[in-house]
């Protein structure tokens, strides 16, 4: 049982060590910056662009490079990368279990690399370092697996929200690509959790955000319409693009003949190179990423931010360091909407297009639909500016950015690792079916009942005839006179009374079982087969409550399964319209010429199935073709077979098994 209550506490703390977290790491940013590139002892936060150190620039993210890789080879290959896919995968294979050491190194690891000059943000690794935290309380005392995936989740959450002042933003964040389910158990501690974040890092460092949007942009999200379209779609080929390029450099340093020890400082070598001609690149960038919300920079510069911050980031990242990938994505996307914004105003005169407000809908849209998190982005945005005229461009950029990169990228920024590794990670979030459907609705009603005074002979000789209703399950119900369930007797419980007394004069309620675990029909389909899990039993008579005890029904796996087979059928069949109807279209005619049969399979061929049909105690016949052979089914087997009536014969469209031979 998950204890809200109790978790709810602890989320609570994991908040306040969240926020302290993250001060502390942004404090020791502040200090390997100002060593590496002022040589001062100094937390204060700098960006290294303003430092004049000639070639040394070069050699600065070299040196961060080596320890990080010293690190990650002797401490721990955990703290390589931007944090939320290792957080994913502790969730997904580790019970949420992430190792002490994790917690402490990958934030040291961070500090180091983006205090040497590396492009990244502090973000994902307090991600990762909240989740770490979140999982050891789960560690430390006594938690289930579902309760440490919570904490693990409040951790990472909490973490978001202290470092951009974005509650909200964490919540969803957390919700879209670690807990993998919406429920009130988890978002309950998980608000809890960020919101206190929010107050600790409120406290510790102010209540604005690490960069700032200009308060007087106008959006003109009415007038803006059709290019806020065109962003999204660029926006979309970008988050595809810088997707792809990201893998395509780890695989090129996978391919290199060296330890892997020495890869971010290779990889940190060309970020100094990129850094020497463009020094913006280096470092966290939040006041760069301020510059162009406030229209600050000019075009050329924008190009060149778009450009190699992006290349900057993929060559560093890929090389197996240590870092977010936030804040670097955001500087780069907000630089696209600000070159976007100017071209246009320069070839479309009458346009008078808001660079920074193009540049933060970028910021959102690219992010979100590499991430798949779009609906966390459009809220980040929106906390970022807290200005409501920014929602509608976010909600329309976000979501066409959003449906280009599913329709050509498979797997998302988070989850390509993953997904190499073999590991399938849910991506799509819905009420299961079993939670909705009730018992009384997929329940066979067709299952006849026998009387407690029946003998083993007489059931089995019924059996044996070939009779329908006695096969078409293995149990049968054993009811009294007035419909009260007695008892349950299945095909193995007839064979071991048969090995008994082969006379079969066992009465079948001495065969079967006595008082047989029960489901009823007003509860959910789910509750029902985990009584099936517990026991270990394939089959449940259902019930009336109260004490009738009334036998209504019978629940069995192929009764489960049909819950699911009616959702397929939801999502995939295409129901014709009024249209069709008034149109008198070929979807209409197929719909009427629709037929349902009920029997037991009598020949099977690749082509065509027989089924043999019983009504009112009479036998019949039917032929049918089928489209595609049919591998799950076999002859003896009780089906329920969907066709269509044509000149041709009887089309089947489906053919749904109700019970195995």
């Amino acid at each position: 049982m998950f204890r809200l209550g109790y978790i709810s506490l602890l989320a609570a703390l994991i908040g306040v060590i969240a926020g302290l977290i993250a001060y502390a790491l942004y404090d020791l940013i502040g200090l390997f910056t100002n060593l590496s590139f002022y040589q001062t002892w100094s937390f204060h936060f700098r960006s290294p662009a303003a430092a004049h150190l000639g070639y040394w620039i070069i050699l600065i993210p070299v040196i961060g490079g080596l320890i990080v890789g010293v690190m990650a080879k002797y401490g721990s290959s955990k703290i390589k990368g931007h944090g939320i896919p290792e957080a994913m995968e502790a969730v997904l294979t580790s019970r949420s279990r992430i190792e002490a050491k994790v917690a402490i190194l990958k934030p040291i690891s961070a500090a180091i690399a983006i205090g040497t000059g590396g492009p990244f943000g502090a973000e994902g690794p307090i991600i990762q370092t909240g989740g770490a935290v979140g999982s050891l309380v789960g560690q430390f005392i006594a938690t289930t697996a579902s309760e440490r995936k919570v904490l693990l989740a409040c951790g990472a959450g909490a973490g978001m929200a202290a470092t951009f002042n974005t509650p909200i933003a964490g919540v969803i964040l957390a919700i879209e690509l670690l807990l993998f389910e919406f429920r009130a158990r988890s978002f309950i501690p998980l608000v809890i959790a960020t919101t206190i974040a929010t107050f600790v890092r409120s406290v510790l460092l102010g209540q604005t955000s690490m960069f700032s949007m200009d308060p007087n942009v106008d959006f003109d999200a009415l007038h803006g319409l059709p290019w806020y379209l065109l962003l999204g779609v660029l926006c979309g080929f970008a988050a595809i693009g810088f997707t792809k390029l990201l893998y395509w450099v780890e695989d090129l340093f996978d391919r290199v003949p060296l330890d892997d020890l020495w890869h971010p400082a290779i990889g940190a070598f060309f970020l100094g190179v990129i850094g020497f001609f463009v020094p913006r690149v280096l470092g966290v960038g939040y006041d760069t990423i301020s510059d162009i919300l406030h229209n600050n920079l000019a075009l050329k510069v924008l190009v060149l931010l778009f450009i190699f911050k992006a290349l900057a980031l993929v060559i560093s990242l890929g090389s197996g360091t240590s870092g977010g990938l936030l804040a670097p994505m955001f500087m780069s996307s907000a630089a696209l909407g600000g070159v976007f914004a100017l071209v246009i105003n320069q070839f479309v005169p009458g346009a008078h297009l808001a660079p920074g407000a193009y540049a933060l809908v970028a910021m959102g849209a690219v992010f979100g639909a590499a991430a798949r998190a779009t609906f966390a982005l459009i809220v980040f945005a929106f906390e970022i500016t807290r200005d409501y005229n920014s929602v509608l461009p976010l909600m329309i950029t976000c979501v066409i950015a959003d449906m280009i990169a599913i329709r050509y990228l498979k797997s998302s920024i988070m989850t390509e690792k993953l997904t190499r590794r073999g590991l399938t990670v849910p991506t799509d979030f819905e009420v299961g079916v079993l939670e909705v459907v009730r018992v009384g609705e997929v329940m066979r009603k067709d299952v006849p009942a026998i009387p407690p005074d029946m003998t083993v002979a007489e059931l089995a000789e019924r059996i044996g005839r070939g009779d329908p209703a006695f096969n078409i399950t293995r149990g049968l119900p054993i009811c009294e006179a007035d419909g009260k369930l007695a008892g349950i007797v299945t095909q193995g419980d007839l064979l071991r009374a048969l090995e008994l007394d082969s006379s079969g004069k066992m009465k079948v309620i001495e065969a079967g079982t006595e008082n047989p675990v029960v489901a009823y029909p007003d509860e959910p389909a789910l509750d029902a087969l985990h009584r099936m899990l517990r026991y270990n039993i394939g089959r449940l008579p259902v019930v009336e409550r109260g004490a009738a005890n009334k036998f209504v029904g019978y629940l069995n796996r192929s009764s489960i399964l049909s819950s699911w087979t009616r959702q397929i059928e939801e999502e995939n069949l295409r129901e014709h319209g009024w249209i069709d109807s008034f149109l008198r279209t070929g979807n209409h005619a197929k719909s009427i010429q629709r037929k349902i049969l009920v029997g037991q399979v009598a020949q099977l061929k690749e082509t065509l199935i027989d089924l043999d049909v019983t009504t009112e105690g009479e036998k019949k016949r039917f032929d049918f073709k089928l489209p595609a052979p049919q591998p799950g089914i076999a002859v003896g087997d009780v089906v329920k077979i969907t066709y269509n009536e044509s000149p041709k014969g009887r089309i089947v469209e489906r053919v749904e098994e109700l019970r195995a031979h």
